[in-house]
């Protein structure tokens, strides 16, 4: 089966297992997202929703976030781990969009990519969930999922992984599949434990790569 009916067959079966799918970060502006994104390096997105409650109480907007001292960012963040390097970024970031964006989320990939502490993962994100445009977000579930179904070939580099799923995910299904990756890799293709395979709607198609 060629990787691109491969991929077809996963959209189509993925869409009817989880008819639902969204970011797991809470937030309702687009900064608030590029904050979230850089807290969740390394951390549960649960923990973020909990912990940006007391940080956007206390820096209520860009402009806010942006004058605040990067101690004081630390201090809220640091339930997410790597709180000094994760506070420098957002610090960063926020000064660069008052300071040259006029405190509005850049709207294409190349500014976005401007921003400290912004990748390619973190632009895709707000592409896609901002912005509606496609968006391949290569988080660790997606590039797991990816290798183990079959959809690409021992490849762990997250920008080569995206690059490859674009040859054959259609533009328009990228962002909610990459959702939906997430979903699947949460509650059945799991990391830290054994897949569950016997549950899994992909068991016929997937060459299960990686597994034992």
């Amino acid at each position: 089966m060629r990787k691109k009916e491969l991929a077809r067959i996963v959209i189509e079966r993925l869409k009817k297992e989880y008819p639902y799918t969204d970011c797991t970060l809470d937030y309702d502006e687009a900064w608030k997202l590029l904050v979230s994104v850089r807290l969740a390096a390394q951390c549960t997105d649960a923990r973020v929703n909990v912990v940006v409650q007391d940080l956007y109480a206390e820096f209520p907007d860009i402009n806010a976030l942006a004058a605040a001292d990067v101690s004081e960012i630390e201090a809220l963040v640091k339930p997410c781990g790597l709180g000094r390097s994760k506070a420098r970024d957002i610090s960063a970031c926020m000064k660069m969009l008052r300071d040259v964006y006029d405190s509005k989320v850049p709207d294409n990939m190349e500014d976005l990519l401007k921003l400290p502490g912004v990748g390619r993962k973190s632009a895709n994100l707000i592409m896609g969930d901002v912005y509606g445009q496609p968006a391949i977000v290569t988080d660790t579930h997606c590039i797991r999922l990816s290798n183990r179904i079959g959809l690409v070939d021992g490849i762990k580099d997250p920008k080569k992984v995206e690059m490859e799923l674009w040859k054959i995910i259609p533009p328009e299904e990228s962002n909610n599949f990459c959702h939906r990756l997430v979903d699947h890799g949460r509650a059945v293709c799991t990391a830290r434990t054994s897949p569950h395979c016997d549950k899994c709607v992909l068991g016929d198609v997937c060459k299960k790569q990686g597994l034992a």
